[in-house]
């Protein structure tokens, strides 16, 4: 992994800022959002998030100490000064005295401290940025860094790679949770340069988002470098064929027409095929089709690709293929009712169709409700193959434990839009 950063580029964004200082640094932390975001061995598809500290002239007139942080809905590979709202930073600060917060409390207190009340909602972590001191924070799912955040000893792997340049925070649910324990982590080591989040990804900061963005690439390729050294290096991105087979082509139909059968409330089931030599050959190892089946590489991910993919032979028949999409609905109900179990509220089930589907032999499928949402999980999948096969020649993958994923896959504000609609 190298660095993007280029001197010119940067001194041009200040200059077309203007002379307010404010957006000086907007744009500074717009510039390497978007470097960030344009590596998808650092982030895909709205993954990740970015912040920087400033002091800006509010509408009341009065000048307060400002964070401009990720909001909800944007891409950090194409981000602009407006996806990234302001807020009252020490409104935010104080949180860390008050009670503790529901999601839906934390999402009502961040909205009440927007400067722009038509703002999109800030980052679920942005009490975390707000509780870091340094001017600038950056938040990874590096690929290298999952390949080795997801081992069973990852919390004892990052203190060997990175000794006390990275603070370990054990997993947490990501939000007020999270941002309250990283907060305490970091209090207890004050000269660290970011965080390592077991099951999660990187944070790192600095005082220019220059320094922030470079210690995020140092410390993405010391991953890259140390699973190099284990024998365990993380495969370069394939470039994927997406035509099927011609002898593959009434497999495709006889899947679409399958998932079309079950509705759920889909117009239609849309595919995105992938396969690459290097998809064949992992796949083709038992072994890493059964460590995919246990989990997501980073807990977002669940939300667009379900907590375990669907797996075919590359000769299924339409029964089949109907078999194989009725004892999916039946694993994931027993992991939705498991799940459910243990919550203090009722939950509504999502539909219990697959997102991603692994062929031996043949390659993957994404699936989604669009073309878009298909690409992004074929995109995820692509991804994850690597980490995973990187995972399993370096140790064990040992992704969050199901239950651990429930609780994102069915994080309370998005059931509330279900129960609303």
């Amino acid at each position: 992994m190298q660095s993007r950063w280029n001197d010119a580029e940067a001194a041009h964004n200040r200059v077309s800022a203007g002379p307010d200082p404010a957006d000086v640094d907007l744009a500074d932390r717009v510039y390497t959002s978007r470097l960030i975001g344009g590596d998808p061995d650092l982030v895909l598809h709205g993954g990740g998030n970015t912040s920087v500290k400033t002091v800006r002239l509010w509408p009341d007139g009065s000048r307060r100490a400002t964070l401009h942080v990720k909001g909800s809905g944007w891409d950090l590979a194409t981000i602009e000064p407006e996806g990234l709202p302001a807020l009252d930073l020490e409104a935010l600060q104080s949180a860390r005295d008050l009670p503790r917060m529901s999601d839906e409390q934390m999402v009502t207190f961040l909205r009440a401290n927007l400067m722009d009340p038509a703002a999109p909602n800030p980052s679920l972590e942005t009490l975390l940025h707000a509780f870091l001191p340094a001017k600038f924070v950056d938040h990874s799912h590096a690929s290298a860094v999952l390949a080795l955040a997801n081992q069973p000893d990852a919390a004892q792997i990052g203190s060997d790679i990175y000794g006390k340049r990275l603070a370990i925070v054990d997993y947490v649910m990501p939000g007020y949770d999270l941002s309250i324990e990283a907060a305490r982590i970091y209090d207890s080591n004050p000269d660290c340069e970011g965080l390592w989040l077991v099951n999660h990804g990187l944070f790192t900061f600095g005082e220019t988002a220059q320094q922030s963005y470079q210690r995020m690439i140092e410390f993405a390729a010391m991953a890259e470098g140390y699973l190099s050294d284990q024998g365990a290096a993380l495969d370069p991105e394939p470039g994927a064929d997406c035509a099927l087979p011609e002898r593959d082509r009434d497999f495709g139909q006889r899947l679409q027409q399958a998932m079309n059968k079950r509705g759920h409330g889909w117009a239609t089931a849309v595919l995105d095929f992938r396969t690459s030599e290097l998809i064949r050959a992992i796949l083709d190892q038992p072994e890493y089709v059964q460590a995919l089946q246990r989990g997501t590489v980073t807990p977002d991910h669940v939300i667009r690709l379900k907590p375990f993919p669907l797996v075919l032979r590359r000769n299924a028949t339409m029964a089949d293929i109907d078999a194989a999409l009725s004892d999916f609905a039946t694993r994931y109900r027993q992991y939705f009712d498991q799940g459910a179990a243990r919550t203090a509220e009722s939950k509504i089930m999502l539909d219990p169709l697959p997102r991603l589907v692994l062929v031996p032999g043949l390659g993957l499928f994404g699936i989604g409700k669009s073309a878009g949402d298909a690409r992004i999980v074929a995109d995820l999948a692509m991804q994850m193959v690597r980490v995973v096969s990187a995972a399993e020649r370096y140790g064990i993958f040992a992704p969050l434990h199901p239950l651990r994923l429930f609780e994102m896959e069915y994080w309370s504000l998005e059931q509330a839009k279900l129960r609303k609609s």
